[in-house]
């Protein structure tokens, strides 16, 4: 996520655009930001709709150089592309069955030049909410709540401003993305403190984040209407978490899921803001200058993106998550029931469905802050999974580095 983690106003603008393909058959970088739900600025994705040059775009699928690349192949040229458009590094991670593979171009460290490390930790923002929905999908399993228990119930008065009311919509309504409320991050612009990394410590409570979000605008939906990414949604997740169980949400999440996976790499970062052991550092592009954002705010993002992790991890996770380990079969069919975002993709709780040009379908999430962008697909089964991550993000999406890395992970996958 970001600190212009899909506006629904983007959402909107970029669902009225027309799913092009350029010569090649590609389709257009505007359906490339569509392919996942990009936890970005989606109007930045509409500034991107010229077709990328044939030199520089990595094969479409199908194509016979795609068709004698492997997988790996595959997804290494993607990241020697990503940092030639720009990025200071790429990773990515392929996994058959037991099986990995990692690839990876460009540095980790721009002031030691150390390599880029496939195993290194970064900041896997908004794939933080199929953590949470998780949570509260063991907590619906162990009747402590049920989806659809209003907000009003867990959280008197947390929303109850600006036309807006906590007693109609339901936590289900907040894990799909259909509550109609306002992202918060939509009113803290680029140049603000968040992007120039002004204050990594400022405290924002995730109550102060909701009424911001709250009092951007009326109601334009009601709940339960149509499909509206915000990060407002999860910050409230999380706060229904800590009020069923009494313990943060990032305890919940440690306690049950972490541990029980085993993710050594992975934390819930609460307060602070720096990074430790072996970590990509984190850069934003301002102008002409490449800044070190690596220490950076994660109460900004809380249980919308905060998560520190790996590839490994997040791997490990999916397919626990997906195969049933962290859920009942009521509830993860649950979890897997979407709403439609566009006409081939669909999100569900935390997670979303997404049919890719071969034909595959596979599920997935992206996820974004400052100074990381991440992205990761597996397959219904989980035996087939494919990830990537760079580390330079500067709140702009459809980027050359976006949509390169985004096709290579596409054709890789499709290639399994």
């Amino acid at each position: 996520m970001s600190m212009l983690d899909d506006f629904e106003a983007g959402i909107a603008a970029a669902s009225a655009q027309p799913d092009t393909a350029d010569a090649a058959g590609r389709p257009s970088p505007v359906r490339r930001c569509r392919r996942w739900l990009l936890p970005v600025a989606t109007a930045a994705c509409l500034l991107m709709t010229g077709a990328i040059p044939a030199t520089a775009a990595a094969p479409a699928t199908g194509s016979p150089a795609t068709a004698a690349a492997t997988p790996a192949d595959i997804l290494e040229a993607g990241a020697q592309q990503g940092v030639a458009d720009g990025y200071p590094g790429v990773i990515g991670m392929i996994r058959q069955g037991d099986t990995s593979q990692y690839v990876h171009a460009g540095v980790g460290n721009r002031a030691t030049k150390a390599a880029a490390d496939p195993k290194a930790k970064f900041r896997i923002g908004s794939n933080t909410k199929a953590f949470i929905s998780t949570v509260l999908l063991q907590l619906e399993g162990e009747k402590r709540l049920s989806l659809d228990d209003t907000v009003a119930k867990w959280l008197p008065g947390a929303v109850a401003a600006n036309g807006y009311d906590g007693a109609r919509i339901t936590i289900r309504q907040l894990l799909n993305h259909t509550s109609g409320l306002p992202d918060y991050l939509g009113s803290l612009q680029i140049n603000g403190p968040y992007y120039l990394n002004t204050n990594p410590r400022e405290v924002l409570p995730p109550q102060t984040l909701v009424d911001i979000g709250l009092g951007l605008r009326a109601p334009t939906s009601a709940p339960g209407e149509k499909f509206g990414y915000s990060n407002t949604n999860y910050v409230l997740a999380g706060m229904v978490i800590k009020a069923v169980t009494g313990s943060e949400p990032a305890a919940e999440v440690q306690r049950r899921i972490i541990e029980p996976l085993g993710l050594h790499d992975t934390s819930f970062p609460t307060a602070d803001p720096a990074l430790y052991g072996n970590y990509l550092h984190g850069y934003v592009l301002r102008a002409i200058l490449i800044d070190d954002a690596t220490v950076s705010n994660v109460q900004v993002s809380g249980s919308a993106g905060a998560i520190v992790s790996t590839m490994d991890d997040l791997a490990t996770f999916s397919r626990a998550l997906l195969t049933g380990k962290l859920l009942e079969p009521a509830q993860l069919a649950e979890m897997k029931t979407t709403v439609p975002v566009t006409a081939d993709a669909g999100y569900g709780l935390g997670i979303e469905h997404v049919k890719l040009p071969c034909g595959k379908s596979v599920w997935g999430h992206n996820g974004a802050v400052l100074g990381y962008f991440s992205e990761w697909m597996t397959s219904e089964d989980g035996t087939e999974q494919v990830l990537h991550a760079n580390n330079e993000f500067h709140m702009q999406a459809g980027t050359p580095g976006q949509t390169h890395t985004g096709t290579a992970m596409t054709d890789a996958f499709c290639a399994l």
